[in-house]
């Protein structure tokens, strides 16, 4: 058990960067998991919070969890993260703002 709480503790660790070559290839780094990916939607988690990559014809040409790397080559429209939801406290902490 405690094996796997350092491995998440190391990936989360891991320097996140995107490079993108004209909006047709994106090279990522620091990615934890891939969540999800067809040709129009590639959703990933990433040491820097939940990213989506929204496209056409996109597929992946490498896929590293190991080292966190990934390659999507497609044509790119839009890259977005996902922002953390945010814990409203308890029930009565809510109501009495």
């Amino acid at each position: 058990m405690d094996e796997k709480k350092m491995v998440r503790n190391v990936k989360a660790d891991l320097p996140h960067n995107i490079i993108m070559e004209n909006r047709s290839k994106i090279s990522i780094s620091g990615v934890e998991n891939a969540e999800s990916y067809n040709e129009s939607e590639v959703i990933l988690h990433t040491s820097k919070g939940i990213l989506s990559i929204k496209g056409e014809g996109m597929n992946l040409s490498k896929l590293n969890l190991d080292s966190g790397e990934i390659t999507v080559n497609g044509r790119i429209v839009l890259l977005e993260y996902a922002e953390p939801k945010k814990s409203g406290g308890s029930f009565l902490a809510r109501i009495f703002k």
